[in-house]
């Protein structure tokens, strides 16, 4: 239901945008749709874990309102991911904390964009900017195995305590795409400017040993290519 409602959003902001441009009458403006596909690299800035960047993959599709002799053009998007991260944690309360052993948790992301595409060299090289909506998953094990170790820098934490983070986020994103008109190679930065950690800070949880307030930002490399009609 909310993939829908996300996808509705875009349709409607697509529609409106498109019309009131339209409106000045003065150039002829075109749609186009994307579609994209490729890898991510996901991590978490934060001071309470230890986190490895993980792998995943994203794809999704943008709407595009081309606007001849303008210097932009004005896409928006929808892009779903599945991530990876590593957090450090040791298997008992009682090994020691500086264990290098990560276990990986998958975050799962709807993200919706409104991008302004700026023309460096028309129909080949853009940069792309603009803020993101994003829903998320909760973090969960990939290795269920793993749901009783202790997470470091905190004395009786678990694994399985942590993943309940907030599930809405609101993103900035930059990047650039390259290529011909139709098929182009991008690269997207994606960062998080709210906590993402900060629904941990309602669970009361043991923090004993390391830091009781929580908070950690997201960022995400997306390495991809578009195909666009």
């Amino acid at each position: 239901m909310k993939k829908l409602q996300l996808t509705l959003l875009v349709v409607f902001l697509l529609t409106f945008v498109t019309n009131s441009l339209a409106q000045h009458g003065n150039y002829r403006i075109s749609n186009g749709i994307s579609v994209s596909g490729g890898i991510s690299f996901l991590d978490i800035a934060t001071d309470n874990f230890i986190t490895d960047k993980g792998r995943g993959f994203a794809g999704g599709f943008l709407a595009t309102v081309d606007i001849p002799h303008r210097w932009y053009n004005v896409s928006f998007g929808m892009q779903l991911s599945e991530s990876a991260i590593g957090i450090s944690a040791r298997p008992t309360m009682l090994s020691a904390s500086n264990s290098n052993d990560f276990i990986d948790y998958k975050l799962f992301m709807a993200q919706v964009a409104l991008i302004m595409n700026i023309k460096v060299i028309e129909n080949h090289f853009t940069i792309d900017v603009g803020p993101m909506l994003q829903y998320n998953s909760k973090l969960e094990l990939k290795d269920d195995s793993y749901e009783n170790y202790y997470i470091n820098n905190y004395s009786n934490l678990l694994a399985t305590e942590i993943t309940n983070v907030s599930p809405f986020n609101i993103n900035g994103t930059v990047g650039a795409s390259l290529g011909i008109k139709n098929v182009k190679v991008k690269a997207q930065y994606i960062y998080g400017f709210t906590n993402i950690f900060n629904k941990l800070e309602n669970q009361d949880l043991d923090t004993t040993g390391g830091n009781d307030r929580f908070k950690g930002n997201m960022n995400m490399l997306v390495l991809g290519a578009t195909f666009s009609f």
